[in-house]
């Protein structure tokens, strides 16, 4: 129940938060993310993370705690440093209204990957991963769940792994994706992750 009620307010507050973000503001400020990122924030490089298309909410969150040390990026080490956090509202802004990147499923792992994300692995009691990030890959703005759809397979791979281990630990007290990642191997990571590139 909880839960549902943070979704709720999350929901309604989304829209406020975003009003004033200043996405050609975000354009201009986005000149030192070109190397990593790409020009519009499509990754020339699987070890970089797409952040076109993204969700605004999910980037602002993201921005916010790289640059308070809540998630460790050591590639954005000083990156973020001088950026208020109007600043990195409107870098979110203009990443959000750019064109997502789309690849392609590897043919021999769709069908392991396609049922770990519509079912999860129901041995393991690791749920289907589309009830927070859609059955399109197209995640959750008010509740901040990431799209995942068009995403490097390398990228969300090195992320499982992250949580897994708990290098990375920013999601929350429910600790949703450490609880997914504990279980799974590396096939089924890499399944999953080749599945989520090709979706449209």
């Amino acid at each position: 129940m909880k839960k549902i009620i943070m979704f709720a307010v999350l929901a309604l507050l989304a829209p406020m938060t975003y009003a004033e973000a200043n996405a050609a503001k975000g354009k201009d400020l986005a000149g030192t993310c070109l190397a990593c990122h790409g020009e519009v924030g499509n990754s020339p490089a699987p070890s970089f993370p797409n952040l076109a298309g993204q969700h605004a909410s999910y980037l602002l969150k993201q921005l916010i705690e790289i640059q308070n040390g809540k998630r460790e990026v050591l590639t954005m080490t000083g990156i973020l440093d001088n950026l208020s956090e109007s600043d990195l509202s409107d870098l979110a802004a203009y990443y959000a209204g750019q064109p997502r990147n789309q690849g392609s499923a590897k043919e021999d792992l769709v069908e392991l990957g396609e049922a770990i994300y519509r079912a999860g692995i129901p041995r393991k009691d690791i749920a289907a991963c589309t009830a927070c990030h859609s059955p399109t890959g197209n995640g959750n703005g008010p509740a901040v769940f990431p799209a995942l759809a068009g995403q490097w397979p390398e990228y969300i791979v090195a992320q499982l792994k992250n949580f897994q281990t708990g290098v990375r630990h920013n999601d929350g007290d429910s600790k949703m994706m450490r609880t997914t990642a504990m279980d799974m191997n590396e096939k089924e990571m890499t399944a999953v992750a080749s599945y989520l590139y090709g979706l449209k």
